[in-house]
Order: C-alpha cells, then sequence, then structure tokens
C-alpha cells in the first residue's frame, strides 16, 4: 500500500471512529474494587436494559486485588460496547467515577455502583426524565432514591442519620444521597469541584453551580457477591469532616448564572 493510500485509509477510518462517538447518546460509568463475582452479571444486565440505544459501557477498574480486571478485559470481545479502564493505584469510588466520566464520549452519563444492588433496568426512565421535551432548562441531573433498601438494619440507620444531617446542613433536598444510580450532562459535571468522596454530595455540588436536580425511585437489590468496602463508622467518620468541607465549599463559591460571548 502505498503512503498516500494508506493515509487516505487512515482517515476514511479516524472519520468512521469520530462519526461513532458523535452518535453515542449515553455512556454508562461504573466504578468497581475486587468485583470479580459481579462484573460479568452487571454487564449483562446493563447490555440487556440498553439493547437497541447508542451507548457504552465503561468500567473503571480501581487497581483490584482479585482478577476483577482480567475478567473485564474478556468480557470485550463479547461486548463490544464495552470499555475498560484501570487505575495503576487505588484512588477511591470517586475518583473512578471521574476517570470514566472524563474518558466517556457521550453527552448524557449514567453511573451505578459495581456491586450490583442497582439496577440498571432503571436507567431509561432516569435518562428519559433528564432529557424530556418539557425537563426544566436548568435540569442536568436525575438521581434515584432507594424506595425499598436490601441492606442491614444496621446500615440502613447510619444511612438515615448521616443524611439526615447533611441534608439539614446542605439543604440539597435529597433523601438518599448514597444511591450510585444517577444520570446527568457529562458538561455539567466537569463543572464540579473534584475531591474524593465527592460522589456523595452530588445534589448539593449541582445546586450550586446553578444546576436542577430531580429524583426518582428505583429498585434496590442484595449484593450478589463479594462485600462491602465501607463500614458504618468509617462512612460516617469521613462523613463529618466532608460535610465541613462541602459547606465551606459551597458558601465561597459565586454563581455569575451564565456566561454570554459578546
Amino acid at each position: 500500500m502505498t503512503r498516500r493510500l494508506f493515509e487516505r485509509w487512515l482517515g476514511r477510518i479516524s472519520r468512521r471512529d469520530l462519526e461513532l462517538d458523535q452518535a453515542l447518546e449515553f455512556s454508562v460509568v461504573v466504578p468497581v474494587h475486587n468485583e470479580s463475582g459481579n462484573v460479568a452479571t452487571l454487564i449483562g444486565e446493563i447490555a440487556k436494559a440498553l439493547d437497541g440505544r447508542a451507548y457504552e459501557m465503561v468500567f473503571v477498574d480501581d487497581a483490584s486485588t482479585d482478577d476483577t480486571r482480567a475478567q473485564l478485559v474478556a468480557l470485550k470481545s463479547k461486548y463490544p460496547m464495552l470499555r475498560v479502564l484501570g487505575h495503576r493505584k487505588n484512588a477511591g469510588q470517586s475518583r473512578a467515577i471521574r476517570s470514566g466520566i472524563l474518558a466517556a464520549k457521550a453527552p448524557v452519563i449514567g453511573t451505578l455502583d459495581g456491586d450490583g444492588q442497582n439496577d440498571p433496568a432503571d436507567l431509561p426512565d432516569l435518562y428519559r426524565q433528564l432529557t424530556r421535551q418539557d425537563a426544566p432548562e436548568k435540569l442536568n441531573m436525575v438521581m434515584g432514591r432507594r424506595a425499598k433498601r436490601k441492606d442491614t438494619a444496621w446500615k440502613r440507620f447510619g444511612s438515615r442519620f448521616a443524611n439526615r444531617i447533611r441534608k439539614r446542613m446542605l439543604k440539597d433536598d435529597c433523601d438518599d444521597s448514597g444511591c450510585g444510580i444517577k444520570v446527568m450532562k457529562r458538561t455539567s459535571y466537569i463543572q464540579l469541584p473534584y475531591f474524593d468522596h465527592m460522589h456523595r454530595y452530588m445534589p448539593a455540588l449541582m445546586r450550586a453551580e446553578g444546576f436542577d436536580v430531580e429524583y426518582r425511585d428505583v429498585n434496590h437489590r442484595e449484593r450478589g457477591a463479594g462485600k462491602s468496602n465501607y463500614t458504618n463508622f468509617g462512612r460516617l467518620n469521613d462523613a463529618f469532616s466532608d460535610l465541613r468541607g462541602v459547606t465551606w465549599l459551597i458558601r465561597r463559591r459565586r454563581n455569575p448564572g451564565g456566561a454570554d460571548e459578546i
């Protein structure tokens, strides 16, 4: 193949890839850490829930110590819409979500926890609510609200306690900030300040930027395999520290109401 023909061939490939990227309407980002027993089932459920849509799955392995990453790579041949990112070092759930969203190619992002407790079947309804024709102009996120949680009573108590304090301090009108399933516009997410555990304060951060947030009841399931990476005491200890920081951050933000090119 001559150099000129080779360059033309590369150009056609690049244009085709660009067209495919532009056609994507939905990117589903899933952070995982030591979830080897859950990823195959979860990927299959996402594919079933979004069958017929122009979407991609972006799984971010946060330096798992089991064979999660190997399983994800092996599944790419079966699911061509699957992309796999791997952190070189463990950086936490918020950083894994951020890595996935920054790499995502669609204008609308959906997120799910990697333990299988969020139901991918809820994604289409969340997407439709966000993108409906009569949606408020500033609506940028629709967040799930676990109506019937399948966690232990002790874990539910810890979440209710933390949610009550957070809601009172931040006035974010969110009853369940720990729900991992949500759909948002990518452009709004990348405007938010990044810090560890920020995924638990998304409604407050979105509102601080002048965006609207809506909520929708979603299904919640028991963990399929493995064990939680969090404990009540660890979560509550982080929550009190984070709350002080988020409260300060919101108070110090100044919203210009948008910017117009003149």
